[in-house]
């Protein structure tokens, strides 16, 4: 969605966003209100439409799942109270917990299920890898539904809890009818929190309040399991103040509570001051990527792609966006290294290659001198300078290049687009993922290769690829599944897919009196207390 507002300049931004801070309604003097700077800003709120994390954010707040992974990995049940499996594992019947309810007051049955998990399973790489053996699905009691499959497969709780861009989200059934290629206009769910529609300015603020009905589990929180209990009255989003100093400086004075992503600069400056916390929330970081758009010349031809990947040299990227040292790591793996599939097969194209090398794979690519169309985000400090590392790479490596800038949510717009990057198209964009996104071999969107019908942007075409994932999926034995994965590896390397740019944590700060942080796999707000 293009963002039609100007954006203002840094300075007024800043001055705008801090007086905002200071004309909170008296009506909220009592209120517990957690402050949060989050990585950037919101402006669609369609979780489903759109992988990007302010979206899921959003999502994580006032919608709930089936099921969600702990900290360690593991599916654990989440609105799901119990369900059983044929023993040829073709029929899963799933009961769902007593007092689940939407936030108009509306329990929540099978059929708002189904209908979620049908639209979901469009949009989703994991989800459509799941619709392609569900038969049909029902509903014989208003708390239960069932999933019939044409054929059993290894992953189907994977995929109902998958934690991260698509979640499953659970929405009301004439919400989720919605066309999976449209965004929805409603935003109920019966999550934590409730976003309050009216209170919500795009590039300026978005408002959550209290769900006073909704019923935690009784496990403790971990990753996006557990029980979700909310100790605030209300969590605001300060979509404003976007200068990295000036967010800095806010925490310092106690205007805000929580930055969701310390810019990396900043970061010693904030171990170093006694009044604020760097708090450990993930287990696993980040991955870089740098994403093909494989429907135009030149990135429609593999010999050119894997120019790209011999010259992108993961250090000067991390180096360049990161800084710090303890915060980053080359990491030759699409699936993360140390995950469950985390592999090198394939890997020495980038991780042992040059810029020579790359220089003589573009000679023999016969490219033509096409200017690559490299999208920058002028509004995201955590990928800020990648486009330019890759445009300097590109540059040496023999390309042409032009570098366009672009807020972040026009980025977003912008890559789902499939016209010819003359007519407002693309060749390449940067991004980055946690590692819950890209290390199964199903979720990880770009394993996703059946062309113009893929689920991610970039529509890369490999039927080689296609049928060892589909082996994949349906395989059950954890050495087969390893032994595939390894194969998708070395394959993905060979059509370049995409290009992996290395692993970071990135940091989140807080004031010192902001406590119950946990283990997750996102940026998540119930469990925060206040004091």
């Amino acid at each position: 969605m293009k963002l039609t507002r100007r954006l203002l300049p840094t300075a007024a931004l800043t001055a705008a966003a801090l007086a905002a801070l200071s004309l909170a309604p008296a009506a909220l003097a009592q209120e517990k209100v957690l402050r949060v700077v989050p990585h950037s800003n919101l402006a669609v709120l369609d979780p489903i439409w759109t992988t990007a994390y302010m979206s899921r954010n959003h999502g994580y707040m006032i919608y709930d799942t089936l099921f969600g992974t702990d900290e360690n990995g593991k599916v654990k049940p989440q609105m799901v109270e119990s369900w059983s499996e044929t023993p040829d594992k073709r029929l899963w019947t799933f009961k769902l917990r007593k007092g689940l309810e939407f936030h108009d007051g509306k329990p929540v049955t099978g059929e708002d299920v189904i209908a979620s998990l049908q639209r979901w399973g469009k949009r989703d790489a994991m989800g459509s890898a799941l619709m392609q053996f569900v038969q049909r699905m029902d509903t014989p009691a208003p708390d239960t539904f069932r999933i019939f499959l044409s054929e059993a497969n290894g992953f189907m709780l994977e995929a109902l809890g998958k934690p991260s861009s698509n979640v499953p989200f659970i929405m009301p059934k004439r919400i989720a009818d919605t066309d999976p290629f449209k965004q929805i206009e409603e935003h109920i769910g019966s999550g934590p929190y409730v976003f309050k529609r009216e209170e919500f300015k795009p590039g300026d603020k978005a408002v959550y309040t209290k769900f006073a009905k909704y019923v935690p589990r009784s496990e403790p929180p971990s990753g996006s399991t557990g029980g979700k209990r909310v100790y605030v009255d209300r969590v605001e989003w300060n979509l404003a103040l976007r200068d990295a100093q000036a967010q800095v400086s806010a925490l310092q004075k106690g205007e805000v509570d929580v930055i969701e992503a310390l810019p990396f600069d900043h970061y010693e400056t904030v171990k170093r001051d006694g009044s604020l916390q760097i708090p450990k929330y993930s287990n696993y970081g980040l991955q870089y990527m740098a994403r093909f758009n494989h429907l135009h010349k030149p990135f429609d031809n593999p010999k050119v792609r894997q120019a790209v990947i011999a010259a992108f040299n993961q250090e000067a990227f991390l180096r360049a966006q990161v800084g710090v040292k303890d915060l980053y790591k080359a990491c030759g793996s699409m699936f993360i290294c140390g995950s469950p599939y985390g592999s090198l097969a394939g890997s020495d194209l980038q991780m042992k290659s040059n810029m020579k090398k790359a220089q003589d794979l573009l000679k023999a690519s016969g490219y033509d001198g096409t200017p690559i169309v490299v999208m920058k985000p002028t509004d995201l400090a955590s990928i800020q300078k990648l486009p330019d590392v890759a445009a300097q790479l590109l540059r040496q490596a023999g390309f042409k290049v032009d570098l366009q800038a672009m807020d972040w949510q026009t980025l977003v717009g912008r890559r789902a687009k499939k016209d010819a990057p003359e007519k407002g198209g693309w060749h390449m964009f940067l991004t980055a993922w946690q590692a819950f996104d890209v290390w199964s071999p199903i979720a990880n969107p770009t394993t996703d290769t059946r062309g113009e019908k893929s689920t991610w942007f970039g529509w890369a075409t490999d039927d080689k690829l296609a049928q060892v994932r589909n082996e994949f999926m349906r395989a059950t034995d954890d050495a087969q599944k390893k032994k595939l994965a390894d194969q998708m590896h070395a394959r993905m390397f060979e059509i370049g897919t995409h290009a992996t740019l290395g692993e970071y944590s990135q940091p989140m700060a807080a004031r010192k009196n902001i406590s119950g942080f946990f283990i997750t796999n996102g940026n998540i707000y119930w469990n925060l207390k206040k004091d």
